[in-house]
């Protein structure tokens, strides 16, 4: 988690993106813009898995304002440890886990939204923040499930670090790009290759983009691409590879399980909408 933030490359080299995002305030208009409309609302809409049999919010305490402010300060902090152990100890007090995402995380994450609004966080604390959400939110059973089962006329990306790093701005700035183009874009926050392959099994999408930061990523790489391929609603999604590691190293994307390789993101986008154009997975590269 200490890298969250760090990694500042997506599909793009810094150059190319200081290039494009020249203007700080720009940046962090497109920052916003995904954090507000697309990554807190998809984690306030998160429904339980399996429905409770009775009403959760009249059993047992609630969340008191306290709680919340104590776990929206250590969501945002580096201590990763102490914020489950805030949720544990929360579960022991006999606080229902549909409280403690209705009362505690779902208000959390609008309260971190207007943090970063209004300057009182950065760019890291709201990553860390808005990532520990989603996965207690996922470790308590609930999971966004309003995303669509079939293709439809708009073309739909998500978007994903692969497991091991999280370079959050870069896939933002992707992302910004995909939008004008006209697709509907998902930016999936998870860590987990179990989150990731869940994600594209709950709602279709017409392509996978997977950043990479790091050598080590690669190794896994094939075998994520496999397991994506294999659960994806999509019975033959496109499969996109990016990141800092490709700026740096060539790699045939075949070789890897994926059907293109881009390191700068107007020709991703081009690329991902020829896979909607009539070309196979097969013969994509």
């Amino acid at each position: 988690m200490s890298s969250l933030g760090q990694q500042l490359s997506g599909f793009q080299s810094q150059k190319q993106k200081a290039d494009n995002f020249s203007d700080q305030d720009e940046c962090k208009k497109s920052l916003t813009e995904v954090i507000e409309t697309q990554i807190i609302p998809r984690l306030v809409q998160a429904h339980r898995v399996a429905q409770a049999e009775v009403d959760p919010t009249t059993q047992g305490p609630g969340i008191s304002p306290k709680q919340l402010a104590t776990f929206v300060a250590l969501s945002k902090s580096s201590q990763a440890n102490e914020t489950t152990q805030f949720i544990d100890e929360l579960l022991h007090q006999g606080i229902t886990t549909d409280r403690i995402f209705l009362e505690l995380i779902a208000p959390a994450a609008r309260q971190l939204g207007l943090m970063w609004e209004q300057d009182l966080c950065d760019f890291t604390e709201v990553t860390c923040g808005l990532v520990r959400m989603h996965e207690i939110t996922h470790r308590l059973g609930f999971e966004y499930q309003n995303g669509p089962q079939l293709g439809g006329d708009v073309q739909r990306i998500m978007l994903a670090s692969a497991p091991g790093s999280q370079h959050f701005l870069g896939m933002t700035i992707v992302s910004d790009f995909f939008r004008k183009a006209g697709w509907d874009v998902v930016i999936e926050i998870s860590l987990s290759e179990k989150e990731l392959v869940h994600a594209v099994s709950n709602e279709w999408f017409d392509v996978i983009g997977i950043s990479c930061a790091t050598e080590a990523q690669l190794k896994n790489l094939p075998g994520l691409i496999r397991a994506l391929k294999a659960a994806s609603g999509n019975p033959e999604p496109g499969v996109l590879l990016g990141g800092p590691i490709f700026t740096v190293q060539s790699h045939d994307a075949q070789s890897l399980g994926a059907d293109g390789i881009c390191v700068d993101v107007k020709e991703a986008v081009a690329l991902a909408a020829s896979f909607r154009s009539g070309n196979s997975p097969a013969a994509r590269d």
